[in-house]
């Protein structure tokens, strides 16, 4: 096992649960009570203090985070992009995006601070 993800909010508790049962450090925003409703600067800065991958949905708001944090020399999470359309967030797709994801564990391929990917199949 190698790296640590965290999930934004739009992912289910399920899907970390799921992880977290393939031996991943996986944690959900959406399982912790201080996880909702954070800013996505507060998301980012948790990710960063975790030293966690955030995986998320949310490319433009998190791509101008990351390019202002190395701008300013800030160190920045990995960030790791995902789409409904690829990977719908739904009971029938789920195994999908848990597949696709325990691939990049299982490969060592999360992104690294500062770094962001896309997750493809």
């Amino acid at each position: 096992m190698s790296g640590k993800l965290l999930l934004d909010e739009m992912f289910p508790p399920l899907l970390a649960e799921s992880l977290r049962e393939r031996r991943h450090d996986v944690v959900a925003l959406a399982e912790r009570p201080e996880g909702r409703g954070l800013t996505d600067p507060e998301v980012l800065e948790l990710a960063v203090a975790e030293r966690r991958c955030l995986l998320t949905e949310n490319i433009g708001d998190f791509e101008t985070l990351r390019a202002q944090r190395l701008h300013d020399g800030r160190v920045c999470a990995g960030l790791l992009y995902s789409s409904p359309y690829r990977f719908p967030r739904t009971k029938a797709a789920i195994g999908r995006l848990i597949s696709a994801l325990d691939a990049r564990f299982a490969g060592e391929r999360l992104p690294v601070p500062g770094q962001a990917d896309w997750l493809t199949e």
